[in-house]
């Protein structure tokens, strides 16, 4: 499902117009955005949460010269599937 699905779905569902289904959904996605890029996680019951992650530093090659380099921490966002997710797509 692309994002203009999701909103045709979004305006269909809660009897809207496509510009204010998509400023909905515009609305959710960033203010999860702006929940990770602040270092809180976001949790919707039933549903999921969403959460940053650390990635260890580590270290990797580089595959041209095959010389060892230093990879730092980074940070990444990730999902876990909730309960009630879980169950429906069973």
């Amino acid at each position: 499902m692309l994002k203009k699905d999701l909103i045709d779905k979004v305006a269909k569902a809660a009897g809207l117009t496509k510009k204010q289904a998509a400023d909905a959904v515009d609305g959710v996605f960033d203010s999860i955005t702006q929940a990770l890029k602040s270092g809180d996680s976001v949790l919707l019951t039933g549903f999921g949460k969403f959460e940053v992650r650390t990635r260890d530093a580590r270290v990797g090659i580089n595959p041209k010269t095959l010389e060892r380099i230093n990879l730092p921490a980074t940070p990444y966002p990730a999902f876990k599937a909730g309960k009630g997710l879980k169950m429906a797509v069973k």
